[in-house]
């Protein structure tokens, strides 16, 4: 059984094909739209789909949306009626959207599917839960025969948190907290104050967290949110405006913290970073609550988790370091991307006849190496047609030469393989560089991704040698678990840094691997493992034979907001734009200083709206 599952018209839609419970393709429409966060139909994801699987849409069985519209309707209306006469306005904006796009959604989806191919789509069309979508997500790609699986998020039709148990192929609901009261909205509403934008600067926040001082933490749970033993909470929608009007919070909620929001772009403060703090332990501290009360609820040894909550890696490292499950999981694609993941998954699972393997050790993602790759044939083609000099190199070559590039500081633009299905670059598109340097930070923040100088990189290490750099030993492959760098690597403040605190600590080295060692002498930790991805992990293998050390700094392959890269196309334009000194493309290696100048300037830079 071939199914197709979709997640559109919110943000982030993408398209994902199962055959017979197996992913075979996945991938965000905004790869292929350069538009980040692409909200509109995945007319391109689906397309890639059919093309990766060699298939028409009209051999599909089934179809599925990732939630169900009418039902998102109702939450729209009910919260409309509730509030009244307050946020008219923005009932007058949201309704004429809702009548003429959103609300027959299911004839909306089969005349985009028939601009692909004309076909009477309607029987095989279907439509799951929201939360059921993101736990299917979870769970079923698992390598848990049982587990306990929590979802967390802004808002699906009602639902903004919810608890659920897998056994087998079965998913069954245990508890769910409703709209408007919601952690992942609470974290939306101080992204918003500390002037980032919502649903894509939370991991700003996130990052930014190390630098303050948790001084709002009983501000925010003695006015904003109230929690009780088992995790479960009520917000004080007194102080937020997402209900009635177009921004997250209000004029109570400034006078709580002193003034009014922060403006985008503008300099940062101690306020912002302390804000940053205080939210971040209230999220852990409720995370860990629920971790608690589900693994007494249910006996469960292993934990999956989904919603775009689950990519708060910090909180994720602290459930599997202090929680009480055995095993944690995290869906890499957690947001809403995944959705269509979880929607086909949901779909075919709840088919007769359907059966789910377990292997105890390794999940169904593959690595999430799930969107497109490009031939070498195709790739020397728009080399050779747009005259562009490279050196072709065999793999054996290819990897000690950008070892050794990575060893002489230089920055590497690497595309190789499939590309990602989720936020991460995971080893194929992705900017690498050594994490020994005491530059790369900085170098790479502010000239090549030209974005804020605070934000952390990630290591991207060896499996076989997590446990030397960090205080962990599992597999990390999604990049979705912060750890501590071992304290034999950390390099003690001396007496005058000592009294230093926040952004001042920045340029500070605090291990041998600085680059990638944030404030509070954590890391973002992705293992790299030979069976998912060989080509990256020889890289790193042959880094290792020339200095000793099997770690270096990955990001993901593009500049502040623009999608990652995902054509050879798309990665030469990010490499001429930047000060990537490498690119790879496969086994073709471009150096920067023989490359035709572009003939634009940074105009290109209006092409991405800052994120």
């Amino acid at each position: 059984m071939i199914i197709l599952g979709i997640s559109a018209y919110y943000h982030d839609s993408a398209a994902c094909l199962v055959s017979d419970g197996k992913v075979i393709a996945a991938a965000q429409e905004e790869r292929f739209t350069r538009k980040k966060q692409d909200h509109r139909f995945p007319v391109h994801s689906i397309k890639y789909c059919m093309r990766e699987a060699k298939i028409k849409l009209a051999q599909l069985d089934k179809i599925v949306f990732y939630e169900k519209p009418l039902t998102k309707f109702e939450r729209l209306l009910e919260t409309y009626i509730y509030y009244a006469p307050r946020g008219f306005s923005s009932f007058l904006m949201a309704i004429p959207v809702w009548l003429k796009e959103k609300l027959f959604l299911k004839k909306t989806i089969i005349s985009e599917l028939q601009k692909i191919e004309d076909h009477p789509f309607e029987e095989k069309m279907l439509f799951t839960e929201h939360h059921q979508s993101h736990a299917a997500s979870a769970f079923y790609p698992s390598p848990f025969e049982k587990a306990a699986i929590l979802c967390i998020d802004g808002v699906g039709e009602w639902a903004t948190n919810t608890a659920w148990t897998g056994d087998g192929k079965n998913i069954s609901p245990l508890w769910e907290i409703r709209f408007p009261h919601s952690l992942g909205l609470l974290y939306s509403a101080i992204t918003y104050y500390t002037g980032f934008k919502v649903n894509s600067g939370e991991y700003k926040v996130m990052g930014l967290a190390p630098y303050g001082r948790p001084v709002y933490v009983q501000t925010i749970l003695d006015n904003l949110i109230d929690v009780k033993d088992d995790g479960s909470y009520r917000l004080n929608m007194d102080y937020f405006n997402y209900c009635t009007g177009l921004t997250m919070t209000n004029e109570k909620f400034n006078s709580l913290f002193g003034g009014p929001p922060r403006e985008p772009e503008t300099n940062l403060t101690q306020k912002e970073m302390d804000l940053a703090r205080s939210v971040q332990e209230v999220t852990e501290n409720i995370m860990m609550k629920q971790a608690f009360s589900l693994h007494k609820e249910t006996g469960c040894e292993n934990l999956c988790l989904a919603g775009g909550v689950a990519l708060n890696c910090v909180a994720n490292g602290k459930i599997l370091r202090q929680g009480p499950f055995k095993n944690i999981w995290i869906q890499p694609a957690a947001g809403d991307a995944g959705g269509a993941l979880g929607a086909a998954l949901a779909a075919w699972y709840d088919s007769p006849g359907s059966e789910r393997k377990i292997t105890g050790t390794t999940d169904g993602m593959g690595g999430a190496y799930m969107g497109p790759s490009f031939a070498k044939d195709d790739i020397k083609k728009f080399l050779d047609d747009n005259k562009l000099p490279y050196t072709y190199l065999e793999d054996g070559q290819l990897y000690s030469r950008v070892a050794q590039d990575l060893k002489s500081e230089k920055v590497i633009g690497w595309f190789s393989g499939r590309m990602e299905f989720g936020p991460r670059a995971l080893g194929s598109r992705s900017i690498i560089g050594d994490a020994r340097s005491k530059k790369m930070q900085s170098v790479m923040n502010l000239k090549i991704k030209y974005r804020e100088s605070f934000r952390p990189f990630a290591p991207s290490v060896l499996r076989e040698r997590v446990n030397d750099y960090f205080e962990m030993d599992v597999d990390s492959p999604y990049m979705l678990l912060v750890a501590d760098v071992q304290k034999k690597r950390r390099i003690d403040l001396n007496e005058n840094e000592q009294k230093l605190w926040g952004i001042e600590l920045l340029n500070i080295p605090k291990s041998d691997i600085p680059a990638i060692t944030h404030v509070d002498y954590s890391a973002r930790v992705q293992t790299v493992h030979k069976e998912t991805n060989p080509r990256y992990y020889s890289v790193i293998k042959e880094f290792e034979k020339l200095t000793n050390y099997g770690v270096i700094v990955n990001t993901s392959f593009n500049v502040r907001g623009e999608p990652i890269v995902c054509s050879p196309q798309d990665a030469y334009l990010c490499f001429m734009r930047t000060e990537i000194d490498t690119l790879v493309l496969e086994n073709f290696v471009l150096e920067k200083t023989n490359q035709p100048k572009l003939k634009d300037d940074k105009e290109w830079m209006k092409e991405f709206e800052l994120d």
